[in-house]
This record gives structure tokens, C-alpha cells and sequence, in this order.
């Protein structure tokens, strides 16, 4: 019973919530498109004619966004271990970005043309049992960082999700190590109470 209200409650703040309306009027396929569309404002990342990858792309808000910000000239590869329905001039692969098989299947997709940008708006499913969560959460920001790392171009940049929490200041300093700057954003789309905010890191150096 308790169960059932709190699902209850969560469907009333989902539906009720203003990103997701206006998500619905707008096309696109969650609210999240809106913490991208944001960052972009204050960083300006996303530019015509670059190269990105959307990792743990499903359901596609993300892909969306960054379709339309790069242009005819850009290219956008989405990948998730999940399905996800085709967003138009968005190659999508299906598989875990760790493997072997999705970097050779990225790089045929891009044609040999180097990364700018790669994308993470990746979180683990959750349990509610933090001490559980909050390791899933840096574990997956940690594989983003290193899959970063192998494929994009010296100056490149990098957006990833992070839970404030066990090992948050240590996968900044990484960050920092890699990268010439780095920014913490939260969003106006990330509820309040939510721990997650999001690096902005530019200027790839190692």
C-alpha cells in the first residue's frame, strides 16, 4: 500500500510537472531535453557541423537536441544497451559502448571524422538503498569519462550527469586532469531535490 501511494504521488508530480508538459507540446521525448537545451544556452557547446555521441541515449531527448543543434552538416551517433525508436538523421547502435563491437560500429558511423563532444545523461536504475546507488551512479559516470577519453579529439568536450555523493569530488579531479575547464551545472529541468547535477568539460588535454 505504501508502495502504491508513492508511485501514486510520483505519477501526480510527473504529470503535473511543467518540462513534461511542455516536452509533450513541444516533441520532445522527455523532459531532460530541457537540462541539454540549458546547458547549451550557458556553454554554447554544441556548434553546426560537429560530430557527437549520445551515450545511454534512450529514450532520444538528448539525440533530439543535439540533431537539431549541429545541422545538416553535423553528425549525431546515439548508443544505449536498450532500445530506442529512430529519431530521424540520428545513426542509433544498440550495444554496450564498453564493447569492442560499438567503437568499431561508432567509427564507421562517423567515417573516420574525429569526436567533438560526447554526451552522458546516464543513471543506474534505482533502489532507493543509496549506499547501492550511489556507487552504480559513479561507476557509469567513470565508463562515460573513459570511453570519452578514447574517442575524442584533442580540444573536445564533454557533458556527463553526477550524483553529489561517495566519490563525487574524486570524479571531478579526474575530470579536472583531462580536461583544461570544468564546470558544474544545474540545471532549471533537474528537480530540486534531486543530487544530480552536471560537468561541463572543455578543452580535452590527455
Amino acid at each position: 500500500m505504501a508502495r502504491s501511494k508513492s508511485s501514486h504521488r510520483w505519477m501526480q508530480r510527473h504529470v503535473n510537472d511543467p518540462f513534461v508538459q511542455r516536452a509533450q507540446r513541444e516533441g520532445y521525448r522527455s523532459r531532460a531535453a530541457y537540462k541539454l537545451l540549458e546547458i547549451q544556452e550557458k556553454d554554447g557547446l554544441i556548434r553546426p557541423g560537429q560530430a557527437v555521441v549520445d551515450l545511454g541515449a534512450a529514450p532520444g531527448g538528448w539525440s533530439q537536441v543535439a540533431r537539431q543543434l549541429v545541422g545538416r552538416h553535423g553528425s549525431v551517433v546515439a548508443l544505449d544497451i536498450l532500445p530506442m525508436e529512430p529519431v530521424p538523421d540520428v545513426t542509433f547502435i544498440q550495444q554496450d559502448f564498453q564493447s569492442q563491437e560499438a567503437l568499431d560500429a561508432l567509427h564507421a558511423a562517423l567515417g573516420g571524422r574525429p569526436v567533438d563532444l560526447v554526451i552522458s545523461d546516464m543513471a543506474p536504475n534505482v533502489s532507493g538503498v543509496n549506499a547501492v546507488d550511489q556507487p552504480r551512479a559513479m561507476y557509469l559516470c567513470e565508463l562515460a569519462l573513459d570511453f570519452a577519453r578514447d574517442v575524442l579529439r584533442p580540444g573536445g568536450s564533454f557533458v556527463v550527469k553526477v550524483f553529489h555523493g561517495e566519490g563525487f569530488d574524486d570524479f571531478v579531479r579526474q575530470v579536472r586532469e583531462a580536461f583544461a575547464k570544468v564546470a558544474t551545472r544545474k540545471p532549471r529541468a533537474s528537480r530540486p531535490k534531486s543530487r544530480e547535477v552536471y560537468l561541463v568539460a572543455r578543452n580535452y588535454v590527455s
